[in-house]
C-alpha cells in the first residue's frame, strides 16, 4: 500500500491561507499575522477557543488594518499553557522501524493495523523549543533521532484549523527496550520543537504536503529523506477525533501526526549536529545541543 494515498487532500488557493508567527518584544511575546503585528492582547488560546468559521472570519476582518511589521526572532508558535501531543506508527516506515528496534515487535504491528491509534503527550507549551534554538539528546541514551512530522493545529472543537512543522525527538534504544518506556524516550527537556509558523487554512483545504529531513554534521549532510503526507495510514481528522474523545482542550492543542522518515539503524544524532525539517514550505531548523 506504500505510495498510495489513504485519504484525500486538496490544495488551497494561495490568497486564502494566513500565517501566524510569534515574536519576543520588551512587553512580552507578540503574535503576528502574515508578518504584521497583531494587537497586544491577542492570544492563540483565545483564537482557538472559537469555532473554525468564526476564527477565520475574525482574522480575515482584522488583517487589512494591520500595519506594524513584526520584528525580531521567532518564538515557538504555541503558548506556555497549551499542549503538544504526538501520534505513533502512522506510516509503514515507522512501523517497520519500531519493529526492528523492539524486542516485542508485534506490539507495533498491532497498533499499525488497529482501529485505535497510538496517542501520547509530548510537551507543554513552555517546554517547546523555538526555531533556531537547540534541541537535545538524552544523556542516558545511545540511539537518538529526530522525527519530522506534520503537526496539526486544532481548536477547542477538535477542528483542524492549520498546521506547522514539528520535530518529535526520540531515543530509539529506550523505547525499543520496552514500549512502556515510551514517555522517557519521548518526553524530556529539549525533545520537542515546532515552527516556524502556523499555516491557517480554510475548511477542507489541507493539502498533500512533502515532508523532508536533512541532518548536517559540520557542513556535511549526513542524512536526507522525504515522504508525502498522502502515505499516512490514518487521516489527520481521525487522529484529531481520537484525541478529543475523552479529553477537552479549551485553548486548542497541537498534534504531531507521526513520521515516515527514519534514519538507518546505524545512525544516531551527535551534539553539534543541525536538524532541518520541512513540511510543505515551512522549514524548522534547530542545532543539537552540545
Amino acid at each position: 500500500m506504500a505510495g498510495t494515498p489513504m485519504w484525500e487532500l486538496h490544495t488551497p488557493e494561495e490568497d486564502s491561507t494566513m500565517e501566524l508567527t510569534r515574536h519576543p518584544t520588551p512587553q512580552g511575546a507578540r503574535w503576528a499575522l502574515d508578518g504584521r503585528a497583531l494587537p497586544a492582547g491577542f492570544t492563540l488560546a483565545g483564537l482557538l477557543a472559537l469555532p473554525r468559521a468564526h476564527l477565520m472570519a475574525l482574522l480575515q476582518e482584522i488583517r487589512p488594518g494591520l500595519q506594524a511589521p513584526a520584528d525580531g526572532p521567532l518564538l515557538a508558535p504555541v503558548e506556555p499553557q497549551q499542549e503538544v501531543w504526538g501520534s505513533g506508527v502512522t506510516y509503514l516506515r515507522s512501523r517497520d522501524a519500531r519493529r526492528a528496534e523492539s524486542a516485542v515487535a508485534d506490539v507495533y504491528e498491532q497498533v499499525y493495523r488497529a482501529q485505535r491509534p497510538e496517542l501520547f503527550f509530548k510537551a507543554p507549551g513552555w517546554r517547546v523549543v523555538a526555531p533556531g534554538q537547540p534541541v537535545r539528546i538524552r544523556r542516558d541514551a545511545a540511539w537518538n533521532v529526530p522525527e519530522p512530522e506534520l503537526t496539526l493545529v486544532l481548536n477547542a472543537y477538535g477542528e483542524i484549523v492549520g498546521y506547522t512543522a514539528g520535530n518529535d525527538m526520540s531515543s530509539r534504544d529506550i523505547e525499543g527496550e520496552n514500549p512502556l518506556y515510551l514517555p522517557q524516550a519521548k518526553i524530556y527537556n529539549g525533545s520537542c520543537a515546532v515552527g516556524p509558523a502556523i499555516r491557517l487554512l480554510p475548511e477542507g483545504t489541507l493539502q498533500e504536503l512533502t515532508i523532508f529531513l536533512e541532518i548536517f554534521r559540520g557542513t556535511e549532510p549526513v542524512f536526507h529523506g522525504a515522504i508525502g503526507t498522502g502515505q499516512m495510514k490514518r487521516r489527520p481528522s481521525e487522529l484529531a477525533q481520537y484525541l478529543f474523545r475523552e479529553l477537552d482542550f479549551p485553548q486548542g492543542v497541537l498534534l504531531m501526526t507521526g513520521t515516515g522518515i527514519v534514519p538507518p539503524d546505524e545512525f544516531s544524532l551527535q551534539p553539534g549536529d543541525r536538524v532541518r525539517i520541512g513540511v510543505g514550505d515551512l522549514v524548522l531548523e534547530n542545532p543539537v545541543a552540545a
